[in-house]
């Protein structure tokens, strides 16, 4: 099993696909935002749901490359002006 593992994470740190799970710090430090403001946006539908890291548990997290995208199209928002 760990070497499937091993494999599995060699087979994706190759092909540039790997998944990252980013916290609830590193998203408001990626944001540049408090941690009040994050929930408050999560709260008004203004920016992605965490996820449950494991079943049952209070742990949520981030795929870094949605928090990316939203940042993206937060940005492409503003050049259209839609801001």
């Amino acid at each position: 099993m760990a070497q499937k593992y091993k494999d599995h994470l060699n087979s994706n740190h190759t092909t540039g696909s790997s998944v990252q799970v980013i916290r609830h710090v590193k998203v408001c430090s990626k944001l540049q935002i408090s941690s009040a403001k994050l929930f408050d946006m999560v709260a008004k539908q203004q920016f992605i749901k965490p996820f449950t890291l494991i079943p049952g548990g209070r742990a949520v997290g981030w795929l870094e490359r949605d928090v990316d995208q939203w940042i993206l199209s937060r940005k492409e928002a503003a050049n259209k002006g839609a801001i």
